[in-house]
């Protein structure tokens, strides 16, 4: 294959501890192939956008670019994080759709292909990732650039109707076309995008998967569910149990059952209906009081967002009011711990944990269910809660699988939970556990990138 080249918001350079599972991938395939890692840098300077810095790691260059404070905020915290982002999680209520912000948007798109085209071989493979980065493709296209060009979209695809309320959406989501392959997590989102070049976008849907422009020129689009490197979780949770961090979870229990969560702080995570449904877990189960411990771990996320700043606030409130209630002078029903773990730590306390708590409004994967599964004991797995309106359902099947805006139901699968006898819960993991060692982070990107090189 040819060399590679990624491009990304933001580059997990080398000896970042803050890697996670897609790093992880990303830096196989580099490593497999050779070739370059673009990006943003993290930074923000006085001056104009633009500088340069580099790093190298054996085949691999890392190539990443400093922003002004003023396209860090129009680009970054405008248009991608407060008028995509809620966007693409059907949260039409909070879309921005500030004009000046989707100018800073398509200025910076613009600057990444300026920095990047001189950068490309004439056989390079780019592979483009997320949001961020949607008209990327179609600047390089502008710029004579003629490589096999991929795109995946990590986080949900919308309805077409909600995708056509962005004034531009035309302009937007057309330039996906530009693309020879765009990936998504899910077959659904990927009939919903064929829905919106059809409806919307003036093209046509040849058969599954493969688009047509208005011109008639053809890209395809497939679902390519992300996966995590099941072999190294399952690891990392099986000796996390020596961990002090998880040994004084596990004793401060006093042999009480647990539920976890764990998440970003965002409201796509579906924090406070979890919040409230445990509460009515309580209420509607008073024969289970004093049996389950809550932990919630969500780590603070764009605190500079006014959205953002109020979430925090709500679940503060919740917590205490939960608290308040039920608890009692040996039991705390809710732990909600605003901080970020060590992941080692996070996979032992999935170990530890009875229940997987998952229950996002809307996700376009969620790995956090997926680790949780490879987390697990095999002899004694727990059990996973799970939104149906995260993508891991479409695996995760054999999962508890709930509706996050029934409160009563969640409430009540916690029990059904609590009360699953230990050969369904074996049953249950081993279908999950087969389904995601099956497709796991390697799989992925190899079958992405198999396709892209075939087009």
């Amino acid at each position: 294959m040819a060399r590679l080249v990624v491009v990304s918001n933001r580059v997990s350079l080398p000896g970042e501890a803050r890697a996670g599972g897609l790093a992880v991938a990303l830096r196989a395939a580099l490593a497999e192939h050779g070739g370059l890692w673009f990006g943003w840098s993290g930074r923000t300077v006085a001056g104009s956008s633009g500088g340069m810095h580099e790093e190298r790691e054996g085949d691999t260059r890392y190539l990443v670019m400093d922003l002004s404070r003023r396209d860090f905020d129009d680009y970054y915290n405008g248009f991608a994080n407060r008028t995509l982002w809620p966007l693409l999680h059907f949260r039409m209520d909070l879309v921005d759709y500030t004009r000046e912000t989707y100018a800073g948007y398509r200025r910076v798109n613009e600057l990444f292909a300026d920095r990047l085209a001189p950068e490309l071989r004439e056989d390079d493979l780019v592979w483009i990732h997320d949001y961020h980065l949607i008209p990327l493709a179609q600047r390089l296209r502008e710029r004579g650039v003629g490589n096999r060009i991929g795109f995946f979209l990590h986080v949900p695809m919308p309805s077409s109707d909600l995708l056509a309320a962005l004034p531009e959406h035309r302009e937007v989501f057309a330039a996906l076309s530009s693309y020879d392959l765009v990936g998504f997590q899910t077959g659904r989102d990927l009939e919903r995008f064929q829905d919106y070049v059809r409806l919307y976008g003036g093209g046509g849907v040849v058969g599954t998967g493969v688009l047509a422009t208005p011109d008639g020129r053809q890209f395809h689009g497939g679902a390519f569910p992300i996966g995590i490197d099941v072999p190294t979780i399952a690891g990392q949770a099986a000796r996390a149990m020596k961990r002090l961090p998880v040994r004084r979870l596990r004793d401060s229990l006093s042999g009480r059952r647990l539920a976890i969560g764990v998440d970003r702080l965002d409201y796509s995570k579906g924090l406070p209906e979890r919040f409230r449904a445990f509460e009515r877990h309580l209420e509607r189960h008073p024969d289970q009081n004093g049996q389950l411990t809550f932990l919630q771990i969500a780590p603070p996320s764009r605190s500079d967002v006014p959205e953002y700043r109020l979430l925090r606030r709500e679940l503060e409130t919740l917590a205490g009011h939960i608290n308040s209630g039920h608890a009692t002078p040996d039991w705390t029903p809710v732990r909600y711990v605003n901080r970020n773990f060590a992941h080692e730590v996070l996979t032992g306390f999935y170990r530890i944990a009875d229940v997987g708590v998952v229950t996002p409004m809307r996700d376009g994967m969620n790995l956090v269910a997926k680790e949780y599964v490879a987390a697990q004991d095999p002899a004694d797995p727990g059990v996973l809660l799970l939104s149906r309106f995260a993508g891991a359902a479409r695996e995760l099947d054999t999962a508890l699988l709930v509706n996050p805006y029934d409160i009563d139901g969640v409430a009540d699968a916690l029990a059904q939970a609590l009360a699953m006898p230990l050969p369904e819960r074996q049953q249950r993991w081993r279908a999950m556990m087969d389904r995601i060692e099956g497709y796991d982070i390697h799989a992925w990107r190899r079958d992405f990138l198999g396709k892209l090189a075939a087009r």
